[in-house]
């Protein structure tokens, strides 16, 4: 196998912000106006990924670029790509859709910018500088040309809201550390002290909260864009006249296992998550960054 050199961060920014009230990746959570992406940013630039794609959308651009091209220039390569509601085929365009086609389809975004290995993450997520660490060792030892993905698992515990319900993508792992499939768990919250989820009926019934779950923090190969892009199809043939249906990258990673094409290494990490999914979660975030930033893990100005 070469020596792989470069390796590139894609994330997932192009979301509404509809439990938040707003868009919460270009929000700020301290004096020095840090938005969560911007941690995310320094540590995997730290950890070794040298090229930034972000996923947006047209109606936010401009703000989005004047916050953040300043801050890169010069200490990573950035490109931007675009998930709309309209990046389907002719075939498949429907009204009444508000939304995009959700994050599977906005992986597909960025098969004609990425030909390296690369990692998947949520703008709106702070993931911890070990989590970019394990993710940068693994992707630089693995050929390019295989089917062998990865991803970062996190505790359930350590990630729900206290403010409201989350979406996990709930993981089963073989004795060997290999993803064997991942379930996505549309409304999970805590109620009276206990972790509740929604079944197929709307019914909620008891989650492990020791559960491991996907974070969309995920490694891939550029080889996971041509079968992605038939899966989308398929799933556009029997969704496009449901306006709330979305692709998912869990989805995509499933249809992999099933079919024996690809293996996903579960990388256990003890990193701290936390995030942003309500408006009441601002707070929590304030200080957990404000701390780090007292503890001396980051400096107050990221990017000086």
């Amino acid at each position: 196998m070469e020596k792989i050199d470069k390796l590139t961060l894609v994330v997932l920014a192009a979301g509404m912000g509809s439990r938040y009230g707003g868009l919460k990746q270009i929000d700020t959570f301290s004096a020095e106006r840090d938005t969560i992406i911007d941690f995310s940013l320094y540590d995997a630039i730290q950890a070794g990924f040298n090229k930034v794609v972000f996923i947006i959308r047209k109606s936010f651009e401009k703000e989005f670029k004047n916050i953040f091209n300043k801050k890169l220039e010069g200490k990573v390569e950035v490109v931007y790509v675009y998930q709309e509601i309209d990046a389907v085929p002719n075939d498949y365009q429907i009204s009444g859709r508000t939304k995009p086609w959700g994050t599977g389809h906005a992986l597909l975004m960025v098969k004609d910018v990425v030909k390296e290995n690369f990692a998947i993450i949520n703008a709106d997520d702070f993931y911890s500088k070990e989590a970019f660490e394990v993710m940068v060792r693994q992707l630089k030892t693995t050929d390019p040309n295989t089917y062998s993905f990865s991803m970062v698992a996190y505790l359930l515990k350590n990630t729900v809201s206290e403010y409201g319900y989350v979406s996990r993508g709930e993981c089963t792992v073989s004795n060997g550390g290999f993803l064997t499939g991942v379930t996505e768990r549309l409304h999970i919250e805590r109620i009276e002290g206990e972790l509740m989820r929604k079944d197929e009926k709307n019914n909620l019934v008891s989650i492990d909260e020791e559960a491991t779950v996907s974070m969309n923090f995920w490694g891939f190969t550029p080889k996971c864009f041509d079968f992605s892009q038939k899966l989308f199809r398929q799933f556009l043939d029997e969704n496009k006249e449901d306006p709330k249906s979305e692709f998912f990258i869990p989805y995509i990673v499933n249809e992999f296992i099933k079919s024996s094409i690809a293996t996903v290494k579960v990388l256990k990490s003890n990193a701290k998550w936390f995030g942003v999914t309500y408006k009441e979660d601002k707070i929590k975030a304030i200080r957990a960054i404000g701390k780090l930033k007292k503890d001396k893990v980051y400096p107050k100005y990221l990017w000086n």
